[in-house]
């Protein structure tokens, strides 16, 4: 016997609707909206010591609320969205759902900060995004056409919020997300929100990055104006090509299938976190192995505060080929 996750009462492992308040519980996802926010379950000092009024009872940190950090845990996936140290607000979102026997679907959206109420942009973004996928993942849906259409959802509702009077800084964001299914991982995205696969020690399947930022930088690089090495520190690193809502018009997303035949973890990310770990060795090196979802977020999320925390950190974990419950 289990409790129902949205009013508490008791639920039977076998029950498909709490009968309490009909609650589907075959389908798990974060709230519309992003979570609250309203208990980080660890001070950045290691300590779950929380008192009542928002304190660390270690070190005496405020504990941070709203959206200034995020967290949400379904089995076989986490996700974090922190401030960071630098930025009077944050900017990006996350959500993630996931059906049972189906598999788990997960976006992240990094604001642009040139355009007004990105905040908005990229929570309207993941939650249009997130209610098709997850939508897919019940129907049984092909997962590539599911983010096609997913990205445009999340265009649409990122572009809904431009004032017509104002289309120089209408809100705007970036895209990445991730189908997890049985048949393997499916990554789409539009601007430079990365994904990676990291895979277990031993595997045949190697890590590797799994996206292409949409950048000027990037594109110089593809055509043979920039090296790797020169793109990192050119000023258009971060110029974005592509991104969704404001005057982005139609948008498709760059779409990759990952069939890994071993178990690792599929990470997305904002820029926060891969401006200070932007290889996929990097990345590697520092992520905590065996550990839960979780864990690893806040591994990778604390990484990058304390290498200077300039940008607003976005991180989902997202199992693949465990003892899961796809």
């Amino acid at each position: 016997m289990t409790n129902c996750p949205e009013c508490d009462a008791p639920v039977g492992a076998q029950d498909r609707f709490c009968e309490e308040c009909g609650r589907n519980l075959l389908v798990r996802t974060t709230p519309v909206g992003g979570p609250d926010g309203s208990a980080a379950a660890q001070c950045a000092c290691g300590s779950e010591d929380i008192d009542s009024d928002g304190f660390c009872e270690l070190c005496g940190r405020s504990q941070p609320t709203g959206r200034d950090r995020m967290e949400f845990v379904l089995p076989t996936l986490a996700g974090i969205s922190d401030r960071g140290r630098r930025r009077a607000r944050n900017e990006d979102s996350m959500a993630f759902g996931q059906v049972h026997a189906r598999g788990v679907a997960a976006i992240v959206c990094d604001g642009v900060a040139s355009s007004e109420r990105s905040d908005e942009a990229s929570q309207a973004a993941v939650d249009a995004a997130n209610a098709v996928l997850v939508d897919a993942l019940v129907e049984g849906s092909d997962p590539e056409r599911a983010t096609v259409l997913a990205v445009a959802s999340a265009n649409r509702a990122a572009g809904e919020l431009a004032r017509p009077e104002a289309p120089d800084v209408a809100p705007s964001c970036t895209y990445v997300s991730a189908m997890r299914t049985e048949s393997g991982v499916v990554v789409g995205w539009v601007g430079d929100s990365r994904a990676y696969w990291l895979a277990d020690d031993g595997a045949k399947t190697p890590s590797r990055r799994l996206t292409k930022d949409d950048t000027w930088a990037a594109q110089l690089v593809a055509d043979g104006v920039l090296t790797e090495a020169e793109a990192v520190n050119d000023r258009r690193s971060h110029v974005l090509s592509r991104w969704l809502g404001g005057d982005s018009g139609q948008v498709s997303p760059h779409v990759v299938t990952l069939v890994p035949e071993e178990t690792g973890i599929v990470l997305l990310c904002s820029d926060g976190l891969w401006n200070y770990l932007p290889e996929v060795e990097d990345l590697d090196a520092v992520r905590p192995r065996g550990a839960a979802p979780l864990e690893v977020a806040r591994h990778l999320v604390d990484t990058a505060l304390e290498a200077g925390g300039h940008d607003n950190i976005t991180v989902v974990v997202i199992e693949v080929g465990g003892a899961d419950d796809r």
